[in-house]
């Protein structure tokens, strides 16, 4: 399987990957426009814009949007993330051409039909206050906001439901033409593709469209803070944030390594300590999230009201003890679980497609898959150690709490309890 990659004169990328013996192929196209290439007063239009995207161009109704990739066997969907907002399909190889040029329509000749608008507001309004609803969902939200506070990259995707209802058919239009340009734009596939015939499609869809510059994002500044609001509620959620590194580190392999020994299985140690060995928790998680320019290393538990400071103490005091004691095993079991992971993975072209789409946005370039492997592999002890070690004295960290969580200890305490 050998990556290839075009640009056009006019900054419009092309990358895939053929894989042998597969009938189907995944592709898409990634805009590097996310929330946090959002103004304030815009927060929620490009997961608004998303949702738009299949309610009918200047060519086809909505169904017909649909009914063009179902009457091949096919699905299309589509995501926004802080980063990027993503637009791709499934189909069979013979499709491509269809798919391509389905996706294309929604980008270059979206409708913006007046009464459609209207429909997906009211849906989009549903989606927030269900997100509201939903503890664990909710507080992810206010914990990004209190690392990132008064900041594109802290504000929620979803935006807050009065700047949702105040879009208007102009400010859709309007954001699609500052950050839809052609040098904004990757069509990444993979699968049963073929490269040449995808840069030709791609020259004859978007070739003729001007460049518009990239409008970079406003860089990130993990500052922290608290929040914590007391409901009567089952469970006590738990979220502990601390700055970490982004893609383009050095150390983003290391974090990873060490978010997974923390929380990342069965084996990890704090689910271990807290659920296996105490019975605190159901669920305790630790994960390193990454932006091109930085990255959050979060904690998450649910629990009881009376048994959230036992918890919290003992994640802060797992922290530590892993700067003391990180053992080979352990960092030979992260490294073999991230190599796993992300080699099967690839064995589908869907996300093979998004890994190609991810690393053109992040590097410009695909780098090997040996290369990526080798990164992992080359992930030590020490630099684990080490890596801990910061984290403990010196990361900034956020704290969010919710629910049943007048006992919990405040982040000062916790701070403490990182120094002593």
């Amino acid at each position: 399987m050998t990556v290839k990659t075009h640009r056009l004169s006019n900054g419009f990328r092309v990358v895939s990957e053929h894989m042998p013996g597969l009938s189907s192929a995944a592709v898409g196209i990634w805009v590097t426009a996310g929330a946090r290439h959002e103004r304030a007063e815009q927060n929620g239009i490009a997961h608004f814009l998303e949702h738009m995207a299949f309610k009918g161009t200047a060519r086809r109704t909505a169904l017909q949007i649909a009914e063009t990739i179902e009457d091949v066997g096919g699905y299309i969907n589509a995501y926004t993330s802080r980063e990027v907002t993503a637009y791709y399909a499934r189909v069979l190889g013979e499709d491509v051409p269809l798919a391509v040029d389905v996706i294309a329509d929604i980008l270059l000749n979206p409708e913006f039909d007046p009464k459609e608008i209207e429909i997906e507001r009211g849906v989009i309004l549903q989606e927030i206050g269900q997100a509201l609803d939903t503890p664990d969902d909710v507080i992810f939200d206010w914990l990004q906001e209190k690392a990132y506070p008064e900041q594109p990259i802290g504000r929620t995707i979803l935006g807050p439901s009065e700047r949702v209802s105040a879009f208007s058919r102009d400010d859709l239009a309007g954001f699609v033409h500052e950050h839809y340009g052609p040098d904004q734009m990757i069509l990444s596939a993979a699968g049963a593709v073929d490269h040449d015939a995808l840069c030709k499609m791609a020259e004859d869809l978007f070739g003729g469209l001007p460049p518009r510059g990239h409008l970079d994002a406003d860089p990130a500044r993990f500052e922290g803070g608290e929040t914590r609001e007391v409901k009567d509620l089952e469970q006590a959620h738990f979220a502990l944030a601390f700055e970490s590194p982004g893609y383009r580190s050095e150390d983003f392999y290391t974090a990873q390594v060490y978010a997974s020994i923390l929380g990342g299985g069965m084996s990890s140690r704090l689910f271990q300590e807290i659920r296996e060995v105490r019975g605190l928790c159901y669920t305790i998680f630790a994960q390193a999230g990454a932006y091109a320019d930085t990255g959050m290393m979060t904690i998450y538990s649910g629990t009881s009201g009376e048994q959230l400071p036992e918890l919290a103490g003992i994640t802060v005091d797992e922290m530590k003890r892993a700067a003391d004691d990180m053992s080979e095993a352990e960092v030979a079991r992260a490294r073999a679980q991230m190599r796993a992971g992300l080699l099967m993975g690839l064995e589908s072209p869907s996300s093979r497609a998004e890994r190609l789409a991810r690393m053109i946005h992040i590097w410009d370039r695909v780098p090997a898959l040996q290369e990526t492997i080798d990164r992992i592999n080359s992930v030590t002890v020490d630099g684990v150690r080490q890596f801990a070690s910061q984290m403990v004295l010196k990361a900034p960290a956020a704290l969010a709490l919710y629910g049943p969580v007048e006992s919990a200890p405040a982040l000062q305490q916790l701070q403490e309890r990182r120094a002593a």
